[in-house]
């Protein structure tokens, strides 16, 4: 089954985003994901930024550098993204849980490599855009409102596709176990 993710892109251009500045620790008592909404990036340290603008919660997409996800593991951090409605993260690298825990999710976390994601930003400075992410090919495409397009291939592994097109851990185990 195909399964293709589209949205509004929020571009976050600092490295080393950590899950505290993703989801403060103050929220991790909280017992239902969706109580954690409100406060999505609330600690994002980055100039200019406001967690409350129309654009933060319109994104469906987030671009960044390398490294995001760093810091504590912890699920809620895939979690307040889920709960609001973004379900792809494209970044140069990710720390290895924060990435599991997105493919757990059934959501996306697409690696590029830096020249990639440097063109990304590019087309960010000149116009808004929405990215498109076709799972089953593995490729995305970002489409400014300028009319501006570029296309992105990107690797999956089998397993990792799997999760994203069941909708995660709990639904590909439940499927075949």
């Amino acid at each position: 089954m195909e399964k293709v993710f589209k949205g509004p892109a929020l571009f976050l251009d600092r490295s080393d985003i950590n899950t505290d500045e993703i989801i403060p620790a103050k929220y991790l008592t909280e017992v239902t994901k969706e109580a954690l909404q409100p406060y999505m990036l609330e600690d994002l340290k980055l100039e200019g930024f406001d967690p409350k603008s129309p654009a933060v919660r319109r994104a469906r997409v987030v671009v960044t550098r390398e490294n995001f996800g760093c810091g504590s593991s912890r699920e809620h951090a895939p979690w307040v993204f889920e709960v609001n409605g973004v379900h792809t993260i494209i970044a140069q690298s990710y720390a290895r849980i924060f990435r599991q825990n997105m493919f757990n999710g059934g959501m996306l976390a697409i690696e590029l490599p830096k020249d990639q994601i440097d063109r990304l930003f590019a087309l960010a400075l000149r116009t808004e855009v929405e990215i498109a992410v076709d799972v089953e090919a593995q490729c995305l495409t970002a489409n400014g409102a300028d009319g501006t397009s570029e296309t992105f291939s990107f690797d999956l592994s089998a397993f990792d596709k799997a999760l994203v097109q069941a909708g995660g851990w709990v639904e590909f185990a439940d499927a075949r176990y």
